[in-house]
């Protein structure tokens, strides 16, 4: 692929617009950068707030705790975390500078002001409605579609902002259509490293600090911890427990950032680390490593392009896919290796489900990332997944589809159920 085609350049950006720092949970984080937007916009901070989200948006904010609020959890955090000591201007780092006596100021605002949250359905996955009012004044905040797409912004019912929600198009992004496994292939090992080193150089640095303070610290289930007690630290324990400790911190509370991938934290981790213990496990240097990672992101987001950035599908199965094609690259592999490896791995472990973002993400991280290396693995020793294996069909592409089908649109029903449960549970 030559650096002037328009293909070319349509990566790279894809890969800036994707790779980028947020401090927590997506979900939470999206709507905290929703109500400090809103409090901006109205210029005091209210007396009343009001919140609505989709279903999605629930469940993935429900269980999980809000950075820099001393372990507070759900909507109501997020939104006062936002309100009081949020920088509209940071996005996904908006929570990231809050200091002690701004917590508890935190804590105090959500004692003392009424905070609404419903349920809404505006026919879009992703859909955050943040209110604010104070007496009379009100400002109006809405997110939609991915997280910092802010389309709507009113103050005391003037329109300041409207961008038309045209279904689930991602509107202002990068046309992720024109990804192909194929293409991707071609792009990464023609690409100029130079254009990708700050964006991979980012995601190495934030993605390992966070890894590291998984394992030193003690948070959620501590699924990293238990891996290495259990297994050891063979490289392929290593590129399993590592990915899963930086999500063991970033779902309960760690104020660490991280690179996302597809809008999600977790997803960043599935894709980056177990690709970078194995570049350090082989000493394949700098170059080669920069090239594997931007072929596993890039699988990543080819895949979450059909599936959609929420679902019921669990998208550390994609990332792991993605990291195992990451693998095969490092260790030799060429491209009958990468495709073989994202399909073996899809059919292994697709149809795990998402059901929020808490503490049990890290053990389907983990066990993402070993389906990537096991499909590795199986096609080293001639062993393979067929066309008309249940949901795997022929090529690489069909089968990239036959997900997007089954998480789209195959698992809308598991999803509103999921919600339903997690709404009604006492």
């Amino acid at each position: 692929m030559n650096r002037k085609d328009e293909k070319y350049q349509a990566y790279v950006q894809i890969l800036k617009e994707e790779l980028i720092p947020a401090m927590g949970c997506t979900e939470p984080i999206a709507l905290a950068y929703a109500a400090a937007k809103a409090r901006e916009v109205l210029g005091e901070m209210p007396d009343r707030v009001f919140i609505g989200a989709s279903g999605s948006i629930i469940k993935n904010v429900k269980s999980v705790i809000v950075p820099n609020t001393n372990h507070l959890k759900g909507i109501p955090a997020a939104a006062a975390a936002g309100i009081v000591a949020g920088k509209a201007e940071k996005e996904l780092e908006v929570i990231s500078e809050v200091s002690e006596e701004k917590r508890e100021e935190i804590a105090r605002f959500m004692e003392q002001t009424e905070i609404t949250v419903e349920y809404i359905d505006n026919g879009i996955v992703f859909d955050i409605i943040v209110i604010v009012f104070k007496g009379e004044s009100s400002a109006k905040v809405r997110i939609a579609n991915y997280h910092t797409n802010i389309v709507r912004i009113e103050k005391n019912q003037e329109i300041l902002l409207d961008i038309p929600v045209q279904g689930e198009e991602e509107e202002g992004l990068t046309d992720r259509s024109l990804l192909d496994v194929k293409d991707i292939w071609d792009f990464i090992n023609t690409m100029d490293v130079e254009d990708v080193r700050e964006i991979l150089d980012r995601q190495i640095t934030y993605n390992t600090a966070i890894a590291d303070e998984g394992l030193r610290g003690d948070y959620g289930a501590n699924i990293g911890s238990v891996l290495l007690s259990m297994y050891g630290d063979d490289v392929r324990n290593r590129a399993k427990a590592r990915a899963a400790a930086g999500s063991d911190a970033r779902m309960n509370g760690c104020e660490l950032p991280v690179v996302i991938n597809a809008g999600s934290g977790n997803q960043g981790m599935t894709c980056s680390i177990p690709v970078l213990e194995y570049a350090k496990e082989l000493k394949v240097g700098e170059e080669k490593t920069y090239r594997a990672l931007a072929l596993s992101n890039l699988i990543a987001i080819h895949q979450k392009t059909g599936i959609g950035r929420l679902s019921a599908y669990c998208g550390a199965v994609s990332a792991g896919a993605a990291a195992g094609a990451g693998i095969a690259y490092l260790c030799g592999g060429g491209y009958e290796e990468v495709i073989h490896t994202v399909v073996n791995a899809l059919a292994i472990v697709s149809g795990m489900i998402c059901d929020g973002a808490k503490a049990s993400c890290a053990a389907k991280i983990a066990a993402s990332v070993d389906a990537g290396i096991l499909g590795y693995h199986m096609y080293l020793q001639g062993q393979q997944f067929y066309a008309g294996d249940g949901i795997v069909t022929k090529g690489v592409e069909a089968t990239i589809h036959n997900i997007g089908r089954l998480g789209k649109d195959g698992m809308k029903g598991t999803n509103e159920e999921i919600i339903r449960m997690m709404i009604d549970e006492k």
